[in-house]
């Protein structure tokens, strides 16, 4: 035998050696060298076979969860940085140590109503109105969070777990605090976030985050919970994984820590450390820059929590694998986002990151945040000037205000603060740089104005250009105008989302942001950027392709989309296989059967949110597509069942029953929603175009109305009033499609508004209404589509 093969063959049988137990270090390399020493390939053949039999060892045993208590002993410093933490707080059980609120016999008055919040023995409890608005007692089993204020929630016997309208401010009493408030003063029992309702239900919402090692077990038949945890609130093993491997690690070495330091070698799944060991001047940088930047776990293990997203699973893992394999992460839309990328809704954190330089150049949490503590590291004026090193940033001449005030530190300019749950300020860590030059533009906040309330964005800009005459961002196009270009229906808007999509100095989650708001666009320029977005080796471009396809039929979305059903990352094959089995009876055998896996994984992911109306409305769609009318018919029903006020799943099924012919059983599935759901607008808009194919046109009428004024910004909704109108009054239907036109700047809603009252042209206020219309449409267009217009009058 060859001296190779032999070193080979030997270096098996030791590998079969390591693999019948944990062996320590020192073991495995004096029997290594015995047995496997064949000549100086030995001494190249080992160090690597020992990490990877070891490494192997560590990662095939099962690792289970201990608990904190068990890490204590040997992590005194961050066991006493992580008690009284926001993460050890997140929950507890209600006791005397963990509750903070008054809970002494209390009365708050709400809407001439008073709640009031007592003990019974130990036990806490409130009398507060219930799902049926009667008043009654309920014991508060847990508490939830802790500053600036913490939440109270009660346990029901079908498991669910719901948090109390009423929270306690628990700052100090010169701030505010100190009392019970109401956090949603307007709720009511048909909106999501009445207390009862599934907005403010924990196995779902909040569960995930604020317990370790969480098991929702929601059993759909019988729409109750049996929902476990390792630990209560967010303990060690929440971040670093089960740690039993590092334990008999630890216990087999005696407690010493091997000189790789690795997570992998010592127990635990995952790498925490920073991404970048080194920070160093380079030339033509005033900012220290990364050395190196090296890949770990870190930022995908906050961003479990410190995201606004969906979760697909509790299978999957997102910190070794992708982070869209367990969760579906929100993109830079406007129900979340400003256009320029600003918060608007709560995103807790990641996606602001993500949109930053400083992800960009491997800026991790800990790099500014105890991991423990959830605290700063070190002060806040001082934190930013661990990479800003430059006396510049510091100066009043940067900051524009006097040194040591709270004008001048680093965030309060780019990291402004919106306040949410109504005393909770939390900061955006986009890290944007001031743009009032776009503000102004796009009406989008800047922080400028935010402070100098008496001044307006043209001072603000003015004011910069004087002071950073050379910048280079003030002149720099921005993202911002592309999409609030394609929020008033701009004609630009299309090939300008196109280059952004396909700008490589931008992030990662804003071109994705661009080509999902594509959606519709058919032009060449959105062609050639959804075929890029395809194959970008970005999981969030490809995610954001398929919805920016949307404006493509049969088989063109075919071509487009399907190269992604075998996508790497299971939130990219699963919403793919979503969107193309819509045109199911158009597929044939070999299509959907390539369909066929990842549509199956999209199914169990909403089989694992069939707790939620919008779980069972998804596998309603599926079940509808693919032709089985009875499967479709039970989840929308089995939606409306476990959350009647979610109007998508009537809205759906009377789709379906208007597919079938059933234009009856459809009105009254709406009728029925507009009574379980009255502050809905796609409802009565839906209903009322149900009676505009039904030939009653009062109604008709009446419902497209409600649906507009109730949606406010919909142009969509007046549009079609408008155009309801036309056979009974002209100059109400011009008024309708003109408020269309003035909400949506699109020209296309004044060209109809031209075009009704061309059609009905009479002498007098249409006349003069006509006039109007196609002088302002002639501004917007070529002379000769005004010319067409005319001429239907002639005509």
């Amino acid at each position: 035998m060859s001296f190779y093969k032999l070193s080979l063959l030997q270096g098996y049988h030791c590998s079969r050696m390591v693999m019948a137990r944990f062996v320590r270090l020192d073991w495995l390399f004096k029997i290594s060298l015995r047995i496997c020493a064949v000549g100086k390939l030995a001494f190249i053949f080992i160090p690597s076979l020992l990490s990877g039999l070891l490494s192997w060892s560590v990662a095939s045993k099962t690792l289970d969860y201990v608990g904190s208590e068990a890490c204590a002993e040997c992590h005194a410093e961050q066991t006493k940085a992580w008690q009284g933490s926001h993460h050890e707080m997140a929950m507890k059980h209600a006791t005397p140590e963990s509750v903070m609120a008054n809970f002494s016999d209390q009365k708050l008055e709400h809407k001439g109503k008073s709640n009031r919040f007592f003990k019974k023995g130990d036990e806490y409890w409130v009398n507060i109105a219930g799902a049926d608005q009667q008043f009654s007692d309920f014991k508060i089993s847990y508490t939830f969070g802790v500053y600036p204020l913490q939440q109270y929630m009660v346990e029901f016997p079908d498991g669910r777990i719901q948090l109390i309208p009423f929270a306690w401010d628990s700052r100090p009493p010169e701030k505010g605090g100190q009392r019970w408030f109401h956090l949603y003063p307007d709720a009511t029992p048909v909106d999501e976030f009445y207390w009862t309702n599934t907005g403010q239900n924990w196995n779902f919402m909040c569960a995930d985050c604020h317990s370790t090692n969480l098991k929702k077990n929601y059993d759909t038949k019988a729409d109750t919970y049996q929902t476990t945890w390792s630990e209560i609130n967010v303990g060690c093993e929440a971040c670093h994984g089960p740690a039993s491997g590092h334990i008999d690690y630890v216990t087999e070495h005696d407690g010493a820590v091997p000189a790789s330091h690795s997570a992998e070698l010592m127990g635990f799944e995952r790498d925490l450390t920073v991404s970048v060991k080194q920070w160093v001047a380079k030339e033509g940088h005033k900012t220290l820059q990364p050395a190196s930047i090296v890949p770990t776990d870190q930022i995908q293990t906050c961003a479990q929590c410190h995201s606004r997203r969906t979760q697909l699973n509790e299978t999957a893992d997102h910190v070794k694998g992708s982070f869209l394999d367990k969760y579906r992460l929100s993109l830079i839309t406007p129900d979340l986002y400003y256009h320029d990328g600003q918060i608007y809704d709560e995103d807790y954190v990641y996606g602001s990151f993500l949109q930053s330089r400083m992800a960009e150049k491997g800026v991790t949490c800990t790099n500014c945040h105890d991991p423990h503590s959830a605290k700063l590291k070190i002060p806040e004026e001082t934190v930013c000037s661990q990479c800003h090193v430059s006396p510049e940033y510091t100066s009043s001449k940067h900051t524009l205000h006097s040194e040591g005030t709270e004008a001048a530190k680093c965030t309060t300019c780019h990291m402004p603060e919106t306040t949410y749950m109504q005393i909770d300020p939390r900061r955006d860590h986009s890290w944007h740089i001031p743009r009032p030059d776009i503000s102004k533009h796009i009406n989008t906040p800047n922080v400028c104005t935010g402070c100098h309330e008496e001044k307006t964005d043209q001072w603000a800009d003015k004011t910069l250009a004087k002071h950073f005459p050379n910048s280079t961002y003030r002149n720099q196009q921005h993202f911002g105008v592309a999409f609030y270009a394609d929020s008033i229906g701009h004609k630009a808007a299309p090939d300008a989302l196109s280059y952004t999509a396909q700008d490589s100095s931008l992030s990662d989650i804003i071109r994705a942001s661009a080509v999902l708001r594509m959606a519709g666009n058919t032009g060449q320029n959105t062609l050639v950027a959804l075929a890029r977005a395809v194959k970008h080796d970005s999981e969030l471009i490809r995610l954001g392709a398929i919805e920016g396809s949307a404006g493509y039929g049969w088989p063109e979305r075919w071509q487009i989309l399907s190269p992604l059903l075998t996508d790497p990352v299971l939130s990219v094959r699963t919403e793919t296989a979503a969107t193309l089995v819509v045109h199911w009876p158009q597929m044939n055998l070999l299509q959907k059967d390539s369909l066929n896996k990842p549509l199956q994984e999209y199914i169990e992911i909403q089989q694992f949110n069939a707790d939620r109306g919008f779980g069972r409305t998804n596998l309603g769609n599926v079940y509808r597509a693919m032709g089985d009318v009875d499967e479709a018919v039970s989840w929308y029903q089995g939606a409306i069942g476990i959350e009647p006020y979610f109007a998508n799943s009537y809205v759906n099924l009377a789709d379906l029953y208007r597919s079938q012919n059933e234009e009856g059983l459809a009105l009254e599935v709406l009728q029925q929603g507009m009574k379980a759901q009255p502050n809905d607008s796609t409802l009565p808009y839906s209903a009322g175009l149900a009676y505009l194919r039904a030939g009653e046109m009062q109604q008709a009428k009446s419902l497209l109305k409600t649906a507009a004024e109730m949606a406010e910004g919909n142009s969509h909704y007046w549009y079609v009033y408008g155009l309801a109108l036309e056979k009974t009054d002209v100059l109400a239907a011009s008024k309708a499609i003109n408020t269309a036109f003035e909400l949506s700047g699109n020209p296309q809603h004044l060209y109809a508004q031209c075009e009704v009252l061309a059609r009905n042209y009479q002498t007098g206020e249409v006349a003069e209404a006509f006039e109007g219309c196609t002088q302002q449409l002639g501004k917007m267009v070529p002379p000769e589509i005004v010319s067409q217009l005319k001429a239907l009058i002639r005509g």
